[in-house]
């Protein structure tokens, strides 16, 4: 049985469909995957073919390598297989690409954005730099304010940008809500839902319009490509489709490749690292040395009461704030960590530390978190991506890093 045909997978559970999404028989032959097709030129028969070929513009129609072959074909219907609701997905060459696209998409000069305060430092950056120069007013909200959010619409608001939990600090907003009232204001909701994925929150079912993923971290789960993906129902779809073809947004049919490949162990390395990253929040909680553990999976940690509603998983991706001590101290701590990395990303097979320090990347939203104890004094976060090593071995080596903090 080949469990590429959708209506087999409308019935099967979310790792089912996970391995079977996007499999059609036409694209994969006599083979598991499909094939890596790398084309910029489709030939046609005759000149009759080739007429009709501009009459169509959609996946499964070969025209003009721009608008991808089978490889990319495979991979935005397995994305939309996983995203209920879902009538089609765009896939980009970057997380970023995508989220450039879809508020590209979405705005027009005169235009106003809402963008949560807490939201990755490029969309930040887009909403001051890229959308300013082309006339679009940006401004920041704090998602945990219902009524300062719904109080910052106006006439001119379009579109809105969610993300949770929130990079760096990990809140965890309302998103059903937040989504609500930007419907009856009339603009258009868009997540950023890397976080989670579609297998941990069904972003469209909850009531978002438009769901971004970069597909860089868990999807290609490697660290070995860059890509990003929007899904959305069938309207803002074909909007979201149109501006990317203008752009001249496309994806290497070999990235989609690794993509697809990533995607069949999806489910299975969301399940571990969650599991994991939970006993390692939960090791830290309890550590003298840390002031609050920023983990939305963690009972008792801020949001993890609407995470355990709306949510049905998580990932490897937490963060702490230290009990006072100086840059300097965080920095020894980081720098004694042996079986974790240094650097950007996540969601690849290996974990990753990264110090950080959100309050230059704030306009509403206070940092530290106002619940910590003795909050004034702690400023100083660690951001730790964890991967699939063995979380009493990433455990001990956060324990020797610990003695090296204030030079223990």
């Amino acid at each position: 049985m080949n469990l590429s045909d959708s209506t087999d997978l409308k019935t099967t559970r979310t790792a089912t469909r996970v391995v079977g999404a996007g499999r059609r028989k036409e694209w994969t032959g006599a083979v598991v995957n499909p094939p890596v097709w790398r084309a910029s030129t489709h030939l046609y028969e005759d000149t009759a073919a080739l007429a009709r070929g501009s009459q169509y513009n959609e996946d499964g129609r070969f025209f003009y390598g721009r608008r991808g072959s089978p490889t990319q074909w495979a991979l935005c219907e397995a994305l939309t297989q996983l995203e209920p609701g879902a009538a089609g997905t765009v896939i980009y060459p970057s997380g970023v690409a995508a989220i450039s696209g879809v508020l590209l998409t979405l705005l027009k000069p005169g235009d106003v954005l809402l963008i949560s305060d807490n939201a990755y430092d490029p969309s930040r950056s887009m909403g001051t730099g890229l959308l300013a120069d082309f006339g679009v007013e940006t401004r920041f909200f704090d998602p945990l304010d219902i009524e300062g959010y719904s109080a910052a619409f106006c006439a001119k608001t379009r579109a809105v940008l969610l993300e949770a939990p929130g990079s760096l600090s990990m809140e965890m907003c309302d998103l059903p809500e937040l989504a609500g009232i930007a419907r009856e204001k009339g603009a258009i909701s868009v997540l950023d839902n890397t976080w989670a994925s579609p297998l941990g929150f069904a972003a469209l079912e909850k009531g978002i319009d438009i769901s971004l993923m970069a597909l860089t971290k868990h999807v290609g789960g490697h660290s070995d490509l860059m890509m990003g993906s929007a899904s959305a129902g069938p309207e803002l779809y074909e909007a979201l489709r149109k501006r990317a073809q203008q752009l001249g947004n496309v994806v290497s049919p070999d990235d989609a490749a690794l993509a697809l490949r990533g995607l069949r162990t999806l489910s299975l390395r969301l399940r571990q690292e969650a599991a994991s990253a939970l006993k390692i929040a939960q090791f830290l909680q309890e550590r003298a040395e840390v002031a609050q553990v920023l983990c939305p999976m963690l009972p008792g940690a801020p949001g993890h009461d609407v995470w355990a509603r709306d949510f049905t998983g998580g990932c490897g991706l937490f963060s702490f704030v230290f009990r006072g001590g100086s840059m300097e101290d965080r920095n020894r701590f980081v720098d004694a960590l042996q079986l974790f990395g240094i650097g950007f990303s996540w969601g690849g097979y290996e974990s990753l530390a990264l110090p950080i320090q959100p309050k230059s990347a704030r306009s509403v939203m206070p940092w530290p978190p106002v619940s910590a104890n003795d909050a004034a004094a702690d400023r100083h976060g660690v951001r730790l991506a964890i991967g699939l090593e063995d979380p009493d071995d990433l455990i001990a080596d956060i324990e020797q890093a610990l003695a090296a903090w204030q030079g223990a």
